[in-house]
């Protein structure tokens, strides 16, 4: 039998590859992009080149130059232009603001003079060259007002909200402090994940919280039907203050690590995890109480503060039970806003140290722009009665 090579990449980019290795990767990721946007360009226009069809939307108009700076270097592109002027390639635009912001943020750092060696030399091979402090400030602004704009857009009807919070290192008048980074994130009616809003200020206390949810409401939130989140002293007092009246299921998988605080022994923790998980896992609202009442008996006499506990907060995790149970698995958690704040980790780490909350706010509201994008154009994460798509 003869051997059929599976590969698609052309013999000429392949002889580059093993030649050059991942020095060639600027040049590699230059030719996926361009092709990319070329077909891009076709879909838009709803015709191939030189194609007369009922259909088409216009006429190309070449290619124009256009020069990126990335973590791996400076990549040139060619972007195909529209004769109208209408059109721009998502293939380059994604990816494109996160990227700029954190280059602007590494970049701050060095212009504040509160950088080290190592960041200087991670801003000249990312930029290229030196940058002023105008440069900087320039750059910006150019991105601030996409990112304002994305903040302050309208929101409309959101049947389920989840809210969570995280933190960040950020420098005040020469004092390196911990700055609270809001997080509000919603299913909406068609079953399609937002993100809502972020907000950053020093310090997670009610009034940052109640602000945050007030701005929410005035950017036309409505129709909200169960919040979920964490037990934060400030955010249970803002959330009480702005949406009174709407059920709030606490977060199972933070409720039982509080639980843990109660418990006396080492020994005693998978005990305790087991019984609780009888009550959060019941299969319905009643079989739930039930096996409350019976754990409360139960430690009541061994271990009263933890039996105390159980009884005024675990029935905190059980107001999902009153949703459809395919809806019930997926909120009775905080952790599709956990998975964010897990990405948002894994690029702030870089800086590590903001020079100032506005830089913070930058970075971290270009990437929930993309991540908001993507959830709009993805599938529905889960599905209300009367529709037929299944759950994502």
């Amino acid at each position: 039998m003869t051997y059929q090579p599976d590969c698609t990449i052309p013999e000429d980019v392949q002889a580059k590859l093993i030649e050059q290795g991942l020095d060639f990767m600027p040049e590699l990721i230059r030719i996926l992009i361009d092709n990319a946007m070329v077909v891009e360009r076709q879909q838009y226009l709803q015709a191939e080149p030189y194609q007369r069809t009922p259909e088409r939307r216009g006429q190309a108009n070449g290619f124009k130059p256009k020069t990126v700076a990335t973590r791996i270097g400076a990549i040139p592109f060619s972007i195909p232009q529209v004769r109208d002027g209408t059109f721009y390639p998502q293939a380059l635009e994604k990816g494109v603001r996160s990227e700029r912001a954190l280059v602007i943020s590494m970049v701050e750092m060095y212009v504040h003079g509160v950088s080290t060696r190592k960041v200087t030399e991670i801003v000249e091979a990312l930029c290229g060259k030196s940058v002023s402090s105008s440069q900087v400030s320039r750059a910006a602004a150019e991105l601030d007002a996409i990112l304002e704009s994305w903040r302050n857009q309208p929101i409309g009807e959101i049947v389920y909200l989840l809210l969570d919070a995280r933190y960040e290192k950020v420098r005040q008048e020469g004092q390196v402090r911990d700055a609270a980074v809001l997080i509000a994130v919603g299913v909406d009616s068609e079953g399609k994940r937002r993100v809502l809003g972020v907000s950053v200020s020093l310090g997670e206390h009610e009034v940052h919280w109640r602000d945050f949810l007030k701005s929410l409401v005035a950017r036309g939130l409505r129709g909200v039907q169960l919040i979920v989140s964490d037990d934060h002293a400030g955010l249970r007092a803002a959330r009480q203050n702005v949406f009174g009246g709407i059920p709030w299921q606490r977060c199972q998988f933070h409720m039982q690590q509080n639980a843990m605080a109660y418990v006396p022994r080492q020994g005693m923790r998978a005990e305790v995890a087991r019984d609780i998980r009888t009550v959060l896992q019941a299969p319905d609202r009643g079989m739930a109480e039930s096996h409350l009442k019976s754990i409360v008996q139960k430690y009541s006499k061994t271990v009263p503060r933890l039996s105390v506990w159980m009884e005024t907060n675990l029935a905190e995790g059980l107001t999902v039970m009153e949703l459809p149970e395919p809806h019930r698995r997926l909120l009775r958690t905080t952790n599709m806003v956990e998975r964010l704040n897990e990405e948002i980790r894994r690029r702030t780490r870089v800086v590590r140290i903001f020079p100032n909350e506005v830089s913070c706010l930058r970075l971290v509201s270009a990437l929930l722009m993309e991540v908001d994008e993507n959830w709009q154009m993805g599938k529905r994460y889960l599905t209300f009665p009367g529709r037929e798509e299944s759950i994502n």
